[in-house]
Parts: structure tokens; sequence; C-alpha cells
């Protein structure tokens, strides 16, 4: 199924500036971080978190009151999607569930014609927090390598690294748009959580499916249009498989959509960060991946040429 007839777009011929675009965008990003700093969860912080929910709106201010009078000073309290959902964390922790009850109780005391339920409650060590945001980062590394590794067998090792350099573009973008976002509204609750790290595995997985596919059109065009330039042989490449990525990318933009407006406050920080990333990564595949391959190659060739020439 095609979604338009083949079309004849020059991709390649503008990638210049698609890298500019992609290093300014970098930039503000890395800013970005270096302005706000990456918020963990309790998943890689450790405390103890409750999200309560009330019958009606209480004032923070009150809540945080409610917390100091119980010894809890420096607790971090916001309201969670909704103005009747409060999110409170504490660096506190003991054996059971000693501090959320305590909280619990606080929190009663302090609004007795106010009822609330709890509707999460945690409670992670600052050891294995500690463990997780290591083991995180040793998840997307070793994804990075067995990816380049993979497409490096399967095509060449150009296309691997070409292929891995447009992961790390995305996932730094990506991240970049989650730390400024974080917090601007209520909806956006955007914390480094193991569901957010599902969020960027699952999109680098995403993102290097399309990436393959371009690059093995490319492919199966080199075989079969031998004295075709390669600049020529990419365009067309790309132009073949644009019905499928839009198709396929298009689909998935769908659930996103449908998951950050209904999927509740559970899914709305993987579907949020999953819909920014698709974008990146549909972007990349063209006007990084694919674009590295080209610069590269067309260099050999001159370093080629130059070559023969002196000979």
């Amino acid at each position: 199924m095609r979604l338009f007839k083949l079309t004849h777009i020059d991709f390649m011929g503008k990638r210049r500036l698609w890298y500019a675009l992609s290093l300014v965008t970098l930039l503000v990003g890395i800013a970005g971080f270096a302005v706000r700093g990456m918020q963990f969860g309790i998943d890689f912080l450790g405390g103890t978190e409750l999200m309560l929910r009330f019958d009606t709106p209480p004032s923070i201010n009150d809540v945080r009151s409610a917390m100091e009078k119980g010894g809890f000073s420096g607790a971090e309290i916001k309201t969670f999607g909704v103005s009747t959902d409060i999110l409170i964390r504490v660096a506190e922790q003991a054996d059971g569930g000693k501090v959320a009850e305590k909280i619990r109780e606080n929190v009663s005391g302090s609004f007795p014609n106010n009822k609330f339920q709890v509707l999460k409650e945690d409670k992670i060590g600052p050891k294995v927090g500690a463990e997780l945001r290591r083991n995180a980062i040793y998840a997307v590394i070793a994804t990075l390598f067995l990816i380049m590794v993979y497409i490096g067998f399967r095509f060449e090792f150009i296309y691997g690294l070409a292929g891995v350099i447009s992961l790390i573009h995305d996932v730094i973008l990506t991240l970049g748009v989650v730390i400024i976002l974080n917090g601007m509204s209520p909806y956006l609750n955007l914390e480094l959580t193991q569901t957010m790290m599902a969020a960027f595995l699952t999109l680098i997985g995403f993102s290097i499916n399309d990436t393959v596919v371009v690059f093995d059109r490319i492919r199966e065009n080199k075989k079969i249009h031998k004295t075709e330039s390669l600049y020529n042989i990419m365009n067309n490449s790309v132009n073949e498989t644009l019905s499928r990525t839009i198709i396929t990318n298009g689909t998935v933009v769908l659930v996103l959509i449908v998951l950050m407006l209904a999927g509740g406050e559970v899914n709305r920080g993987f579907a949020f960060t999953f819909f920014i990333g698709s974008i990146f990564g549909t972007y990349s595949s063209i006007y990084v991946a694919s674009a590295i391959v080209l610069d590269y190659t067309l260099w050999q060739n001159k370093k080629k040429a130059a070559k023969a020439i002196k000979k």
C-alpha cells in the first residue's frame, strides 16, 4: 500500500542545512540539561513516595505545612495530573511502610474534612537507586554497541556507525525536550523513572528499525543501479521508503497520542517521550544516518581519486 505516488524529493541536497539544525537543537538540549539538570524519580534516587487523591483540591502550602509539622522538612510536594492528585516525596526511609504510614497520618490529621485515597506508594533504598542508575546507563551503552555490531555485520561498518550516531542524536534530543518541558504543566511530570528508561530503549529499537529499512533499500538499489551515483541512489531509496515510513510512524504516533490523552499518569511520561523520540527518529534516519553514510563514502572516493592521480 502506498500513501501517495513515488516522490522525487532531493533529501540529500539539503543535508548540510539539516546538519546545522541538528547541531543547534543538540546545543539547546545540552544547555537545558546544564541549566535545569535531570530530575530523577524515586526509582533512581531512593526515598518514599505517595500519590494521594483528595475529594477536593487541597492547598499545596497547607500540605507542605502538614509535612513540616510531621518532621518531613524539605519534602517535594506537587500536583500530579489534576488538582486533586498530590504527589509527596521524601528522602526518609524506614523498615516496612513506617514512613508512608506517618505521612498518611499527618495528612489525615491536617485535612479532617477532605478525605483522600492512596493511589500509589513506593519505597526505594539509596543503594538500590544508585544501582538502578548505573544499570540504566549500562543498558543504553550495551544496546548501542550491539546495534552497531549488528548493522556493521549486515551492511558495512560505516552504516553501523552512522546508525549509532543517529540513535545518540535521537536520545540526546529527546532527553533535552524532556528536561526542558518537565514541570511546565501539571500534565508533564517527566522525571527519569524506570518507565521513562523503557521509553528510551523502545525509542532506540524503533528508530533503528526505520534506519535499517532505508539502508536495506539503498543496498538493493546499489546492486540494481550499479552505474548510478550514490547521491541519486540514496535519494531514490529514501523516496521509495517514504510512504512506508509515514504509514508506519503515523500509526504509532496516533496510538501514542491516545495514550497521552487517555492512558493515565503512569503511561503519559512513556507516551510523551516515545512520541517526541519517534519524530526525531524518523528525521534522523534520513538526515543523519543516510547523510553520514553519503558524506563518508564521497570523502573516501575523493581520497582514492587523489591517490590514483599521485600514482
